[in-house]
């Protein structure tokens, strides 16, 4: 075990740092529902003459995100311990990182990244004993790092893969073949946004979805490819501008259609067999409008027939499973904890449905695996895992020994009883164990050697009241024997929204964090679903306050409590988290000394103007509405700004090609807040990183995830009072 080193860190004392850059301000004036808004920034957004492009990165716009990124990089580079930070960060993502392993046929396939490996790399094992050999290096086809594999589906008998790859973060994967026994790759190349559905029972063809047009959002289309012919030819079997399509009866107005359009969306879950395919329409983030259709009558006579299952009810759908006419499906609707139903696929009206797992009033049903006679139910039992079997009657098998407290999820197949379990938890290293459902047989088949001491910290889960009293969980991670001094620099994150839980997790690189005494807080704020659907339905649209609220609760509890105090708490968060974050700045600044908002969410009168943010509407209105404008308005972090006010020090960072939230929300909110703030830009800057070759942070490279941890972790060590003789 490597002996855990701390880091030698110097004063700040005599540091001065350059003021950012100026920034002119152009005001836009507006009236949205008789109340007059001026923004002074709009510019920053970039080129609006294109609606179905808005935000096009100008040349003026560029050159402005290049002065402010150099002023970043001079700030946060100098910083006293940076560079050490930095290399205690990259031998810490030296460790190896293992995917789960899937199996088909005789073949395992998973993931691994080893030491400097910017990517993971792909590879197969014919029986769980053979040779491991790569089937998809990534480094290898772009060693800048910046090529991604996005996913890998493998064919039922595990003789072919589709996977699809994207390039600097704009996860617009591109679908290639490969024959895994030769590694060849076929002449296949199906691009926009692919992602893969479901495999034909012979392997000559699949389903799939793509974009039609990449720069519209709301064009997808369900397909069907015939492998060796031009993807120009596909099938298509519906279309998300077809919206009439999924609702000729409903009686909906053209307005209510044209809603709908751009909501998530459909989707299309075939049976393995290929004679069914289960549709569904996103009618928002918590609900969902399902279809039944005869795929076998479809090749006959070339026409999609869906009949209904269900229309206009709350609730989310999540694992399914065809077993011959019988299709098994994990959700939500008339059930907010979660339940699993059988459904005949030829009577297949809710009202026939019949529960096979019912809901637990106490769990919420996570995740649903199937296995040969066996369903595994993933439930969240106050955050942390728990994972109960069933027989495919509903009769129950037990539930499957877990190696301690923590987050846990299985890769099943359906004609075996063979599983992998993933576990870890924020002192326990991400492990793979081969275990078998019908004996409880398990063994660990992979864990990586970390250099660090996990013994060293302790977790705990509290619970704390909220301004309305409602009681919310909370994770406090930090290096055993601190003491409740008020003094300890602490870190709270949360996310709360899109029915997304925050559960307990491993990461090696958050251990000089706390090594040098650093608190972890983890809040399960309302809008996850660490509850259950009425706790995300708590947390969004007219009910975001409640978020913001319950975080605001979690830092005073934390203060009360003796783990810290304003001048040494910081708070973050990502992408909905990222107004999270944004939110805490404006609403209480007084009670945080760092903010990190990441690739964020800030403008939200004019969030859904942007790239794919129409599909959020549900879970946040929308200011074109005259009612959600008055509760977004009241917490959008851009337009509660106000000028002379002492504000934290904040890290705004984006990606340039983000394709889920517009790096303009980062952009605008940092130049409106260096120059309302009265902080001294010297001690309390308001920063801005706009990453040239990164998007929302899915496929980023080794390297350039070394230098975002090092940029975020000194930021707080020297906004907390980390950074010391």
């Amino acid at each position: 075990m490597h002996r855990a080193t701390s880091i030698v860190l110097l004063t700040l004392a005599t540091r001065v740092l350059a003021a950012p850059p100026a920034t002119e301000s152009r005001p836009v004036t507006e009236t949205i529902h008789g109340v007059e808004l001026t923004d002074p920034y709009r510019w920053l957004e970039g080129d609006n003459s294109d609606p179905q492009n808005m935000g096009r990165l100008t040349p003026e716009v560029a050159s402005w995100t290049d002065a402010q990124n150099a002023y970043t990089r001079s700030v946060l580079d100098s910083l006293p311990g940076r560079k050490a930070l930095e290399e205690r960060i990259a031998e810490l993502m030296e460790v190896p990182s293992i995917g789960t392993p899937t199996v088909y046929g005789n073949r395992y396939f998973y993931a691994k990244r080893e030491g400097t490996q910017n990517q993971a790399v792909y590879f197969v094992r014919d029986g769980i004993d053979g040779q491991d050999r790569v089937l998809l290096d990534p480094n290898q086809i772009d060693p800048s790092g910046l090529t991604t594999i996005a996913w890998t589906q493998p064919n039922h008998d595990g003789s072919m893969i589709a996977f699809g790859m994207y390039r600097s973060g704009d996860e617009n994967s591109t679908l290639y073949l490969m024959d895994v026994t030769t590694g060849k790759w076929l002449a296949e190349e199906i691009p926009g946004k692919v992602s893969f559905s479901q495999w034909d029972p012979d392997g000559r063809g699949f389903f799939y979805e793509r974009l039609e047009d990449l720069d519209n959002a709301y064009s997808s289309a369900f397909k069907h490819h015939t492998i060796g012919t031009h993807h120009s030819q596909d099938l298509t079997l519906f279309r998300q501008q077809d919206i009439e399509f999924f609702y000729k009866d409903a009686g909906y107005s053209a307005e209510q259609l044209s809603q709908l359009k751009t909501t998530w969306g459909p989707f299309g879950m075939p049976s393995k067999d290929g004679r069914w395919l289960a549709v569904g329409y996103w009618t928002g983030t918590a609900g969902v409008d399902l279809w039944i259709a005869d795929l076998d009558k479809w090749r006959r006579t070339g026409s999609l027939e869906l009949v209904e299952m269900v229309r206009g009810q709350n609730g989310r759908v999540g694992g399914a499973h065809f077993d011959g006419d019988r299709l098994y499906l994990q959700t939500s609707i008339g059930a907010p904890n979660g339940r699993v139903v059988r459904i005949d696929c030829h009577n297949p009206s809710i009202e026939r449905w019949q529960d096979v797992i019912p809901e637990d009033s106490k769990l919420v049903l996570q995740g649903t695996s199937f296995a040969r006679g066996i369903i595994a139910a993933d439930y969240l039992d106050q955050a942390k895992t728990r994972i109960a079997l069933f027989d495919y009657s509903g009769k129950s098998l037990g539930d499957l020994k877990l190696p301690g407290i923590g987050s846990g999820g299985l890769s099943t197949s359906d004609d075996r009883t063979e599983a992998f379990l993933a576990f870890s938890s924020y002192n326990m290293p991400r492990s793979i164990y081969r275990v078998d459902l019908a004996t409880g047989e398990s063994s660990l088949w992979a864990r990586p050697d970390v250099p660090v001491d996990p013994s060293m910290i302790e977790v705990k889960q509290v619970w704390y009241p909220s301004k309305d009293g409602t009681q919310i969980s909370m994770f406090l991670v930090h290096k055993k024997g601190i003491k409740l001094d008020g003094n300890n620099p602490t870190i709270l994150y949360g996310y709360g929204g899109f029915d997304i839980s925050m559960t307990p997790s491993f990461s090696s690189t958050m251990f000089p964090w706390y090594e040098n005494g650093g608190v972890y807080a983890v809040a399960n704020l309302r809008g996850g679903g660490e509850y259950g659907a009425a706790w995300h339905e708590a947390g969004m649209l007219e009910n975001k306050q409640n978020v913001f609220d319950d975080c605001i609760a979690a830092a005073e509890w934390l203060i009360q409590q003796g783990y810290t105090n304003p001048s040494r708490l910081g708070v973050a968060g990502g992408s909905n988290g990222g107004l999270l974050a944004g939110a805490m700045v404006t609403q209480r600044p007084d009670l945080f000394s760092a903010v990190i908002s990441a690739v964020p969410l800030l403008d939200m009168l004019r969030y859904q103007n942007f790239l794919m943010a129409r599909y959020w509407v549900p879970e946040y209105g929308t200011a074109e509405d005259p009612q959600q404008f008055k509760y977004i308005r009241a917490y959008s972090p851009y337009h509660n700004i106000k000028p002379g006010t002492k504000y934290p020090a904040v890290l705004f960072t984006a990606g340039e090609n983000d394709t889920r939230v517009h790096p303009l929300h980062a952009r605008k909110m940092a130049a409106a807040m260096q120059a309302a703030t009265a902080s001294d830009p010297a001690k309390e800057p308001i920063l801005l990183w706009v990453d040239r070759d990164a998007g929302h942070g899915q496929g980023k490279p080794r390297h350039l995830q070394i230098r975002d941890i090092a940029d975020q972790r000194i930021f707080m060590m020297w906004q907390l009072g980390m950074l010391r003789e």
